[in-house]
């Protein structure tokens, strides 16, 4: 079971960043030349914010699940003196949360602005923020601090 919510879990981050990219695109790209916020720019707005919330639900029960959480919770002043083990029992999901609150926010607020400039405009910046929050938290396979492979095999 643990494999494979981190076979689901690392699959479904490339969904919330592909989502997260066409949605920022669209919101500037619909801010700056001033076009009308459509069926399909809210669809956007909605899709990427369930896609982030259905990301956060499997790092939610990988972190209850996880051997390496486990170890985090029951030795915590030993954990917390380990990079990885920290990484993965604080950093990480306190910013994941984080970013999903801010992508959350962010939907809420596009979708109740009155006109279509403010509705790109605050979809626009709360998802960026949010993208950068999710950037600097995901173990990347490059991460001199801590990494993991870029795609898990089921």
């Amino acid at each position: 079971m643990y494999s494979t919510f981190l076979a689901l879990h690392s699959l479904t981050r490339w969904l919330v960043l592909v989502s997260l990219l066409f949605a920022i695109f669209r919101a500037y790209w619909g801010w700056l030349s001033r076009r009308e916020f459509t069926r399909l720019d809210n669809s956007v707005r909605h899709w990427t914010a369930t896609i982030a919330h259905i990301q956060l639900m499997l790092g939610l029960g990988l972190y209850f699940i996880s051997p390496i959480i486990d170890y985090f919770l029951h030795n915590f002043w030993d954990a917390i003196h380990q990079r990885e083990i920290r990484f993965f029992g604080m950093e990480h999901s306190s910013m994941m949360i984080a970013a999903v609150v801010v992508i959350t926010i962010g939907s809420a607020k596009a979708k109740r602005r009155q006109t279509d400039a403010e509705k790109f405009r605050t979809m626009a910046i709360w998802f960026a923020i949010g993208l950068f929050i999710i950037l600097t938290s995901i173990p990347w396979s490059f991460s001199p601090l801590t990494s993991r492979p870029n795609f898990r095999a089921f």
